[in-house]
């Protein structure tokens, strides 16, 4: 960087511009402006924190909905503490509740503080007694994992040979990194059912059969299960405006500028060389704000945006530069190729109550508190993804429910909470973005709807539709958000809620680790831009990971 006595005029405008106030680039905001560098920060939208919010989603009724992501696993102490931020996470007691498709009148419940002869006896209610001593063995191998690996996340990226030496154990290792999740699944679990349960977390957001030797779902498997060191999932009490609402005010007072509704239209990467720019070879960002073009240079522009977005946006400024264009067939199939897929379709409902399950044994009150799994045997998985990789919707639908107002009745105003209303979050798998093409997305929204409440009444004991609230307009409280209403609503390319293919948080033999920003996980081919959204190399979920480590690249530089 100049030397601070340097001319003012000869530098850029900003330290640092931020594009993207999701909660990575308040993250990196914060970090920036506490040691004292000049920050910007541009959000398209009206406000900020990306898919971490809250929102009021059905009309006149007073209740506030993570409506996109919704629990937090990833999020280190070491953030929360570094930047002062009064945010409390509720552990849940139970950590799943699984019906029996085959019989929903019994299931698996998955008691945290339970014992082991209540744990064993509740493998047994769904035959499977052998595999209660396998679950024990089997997260123990994972806890293992988490305390080894997690804290490397706030630290530069470790060799795959330094995060095998931290984990210690080879025959975890194998059966986590090196071979397909199916393995590790088939050979410790007799069950079906408990099979399924486990193998979610290989699948949550990434289309893949858990067999494929690319091994998407162990990188995916590996990011449910260390957070925290610990791999607990945990509810932010007054929901996800509470953790993005406190880094937004760390930043803020911090001294950063964050500035809604200004759309980046176009980042050039200035010159090919990292730092120590003067004005004329900096970074520069152009946004739209109040109607009026904006324009403005940085030492460095850290992107809190989708990789691919990133790339549109620097096209943009080299087309504006009168750069050789790409014929727009070619760009248009070179984009499609980029472009990664999604994999899930988001349910918001507001409940008048909890339905009743055919499950007489398990109180809604406990099934529901935890992650309650629908039609997610091993085989129903499998399933699934074989009908739509042909392009069809699955039927059953495997679906996930979780239940924010059992753990936190905060999000309802007292009249609903005292009234018994609940929310629930319904997250359906195997739902690729390629199914919006075939059907329109429309129609496949209202199909998804239809297939979401069908496999949800498949386990209950009265139709869930009974117990779907109404608006203002007598409308049942029912979001329905699809890969493409994601791609809308949060600039995430075919809807994929990690921005892309999640990459193993080690650095692999050959990587270049010669600057901060290779060092860090967050470089790009353009040294003055740093990625710092879930497309960082340990990105993906709401953890900070990646804000934090570009502020540490940028203040290494």
């Amino acid at each position: 960087m100049p030397h601070p006595e340097a001319d003012r005029s000869s530098r850029p405008d900003h330290d640092v511009v931020i594009v993207g106030g999701g909660h990575n680039g308040l993250t990196a905001a914060a970090y920036l402006a506490r040691s004292g560098l000049d920050v910007l920060l541009l959000e398209r939208d009206d406000h900020l924190g990306g898919a971490a919010v809250s929102a009021q989603a059905f009309e006149g009724v007073d209740a506030r909905l993570s409506r996109y992501s919704y629990l937090v696993s990833l999020l280190p102490q070491r953030i929360i503490d570094d930047l002062g931020l009064d945010v409390r996470l509720v552990r849940r007691r139970f950590s799943s509740y699984t019906p029996d498709p085959r019989d929903p009148s019994r299931g698996l419940l998955v008691d945290v503080e339970a014992g082991p002869e209540a744990s064993a006896a509740a493998f047994a209610r769904v035959d499977a007694a052998d595999d209660a001593e396998s679950w024990k063995t089997f997260y123990a191998d994972t806890a293992r994992l988490a305390e080894a690996l997690f804290p490397t996340l706030t630290e530069p990226l470790p060799t795959r040979d330094e995060a095998r030496a931290l984990v210690g154990d080879d025959d975890a290792w194998r059966a986590f990194v090196e071979r397909p999740l199916a393995e590790a699944l088939d050979g410790r679990f007799a069950s079906d059912l408990v099979r399924g349960v486990v193998a979610t977390d290989g699948l949550i957001g990434t289309f893949t059969d858990l067999a494929d030797p690319e091994l998407d779902a162990n990188r995916c498997f590996l990011y449910h299960v260390i957070g925290g060191g610990t791999g607990d999932w945990d509810v932010p009490v007054g929901g996800m405006d509470a953790v993005t609402g406190e880094l937004a005010r760390a930043a803020r007072e911090a001294g950063a500028t964050l500035v809604t509704d200004a759309e980046a239209t176009a980042i050039s990467p200035g010159a090919s060389r990292a730092g120590g720019a003067g004005d004329e070879d900096a970074p520069r960002v152009r946004w739209r704000h109040d109607g009026a073009e904006h324009e403005a240079s940085a030492r460095v522009v850290l992107a809190n945006v989708a990789p691919v977005v990133l790339d549109r946006l620097v096209e943009d400024a080299a087309r504006a530069a009168g750069a050789p264009a790409v014929p727009s067939v070619v760009a248009e199939r070179l984009r499609a190729l980029a472009t990664p897929e999604g994999a899930q379709v988001k349910v918001n409902l507001l409940l008048t109550r909890l339905p009743r399950l055919r499950d007489e044994s398990v109180r809604p009150e406990e099934a529901f508190a935890g992650t309650f799994h629908v039609n997610e045997l091993a085989t129903q998985l499998d399933d699934a993804f074989r009908t739509a990789s042909r392009g069809g919707i699955p039927s059953p639908l495997p679906c996930e429910i979780y239940c924010h107002t059992l753990s936190d009745p905060s999000i309802l105003s007292p009249e609903l909470a005292a009234a018994g209303a609940h929310t629930l979050t319904v997250f359906g798998l195997h739902v690729p973005d390629r199914l919006v093409e075939r059907f329109g997305n429309d129609e496949l929204r209202a199909r998804l709807e239809d297939a979401v409440l069908a496999s949800l009444d498949s386990v209950l004991a009265e139709p869930i539709r009974d117990v779907i609230a109404t608006d203002a307009s007598g409308r049942p409280c029912i979001e329905v958000k699809t890969t493409h209403d994601l791609e809308e609503a949060l600039a995430l390319p075919g809807g994929n809620i990690f921005h892309g293919p999640l990459s193993w948080p080690w650095a692999e033999p050959g990587d270049a680790l010669a600057t901060p920003a290779e060092r860090w996980g967050v470089g790009t081919r353009h040294p003055g831009i740093l990625v710092c959204g879930s497309g960082a190399r340990r990105g993906g979920a709401v953890s900070g990971i990646g804000g934090h480590n570009a502020a540490m690249a940028v203040l290494e530089r």
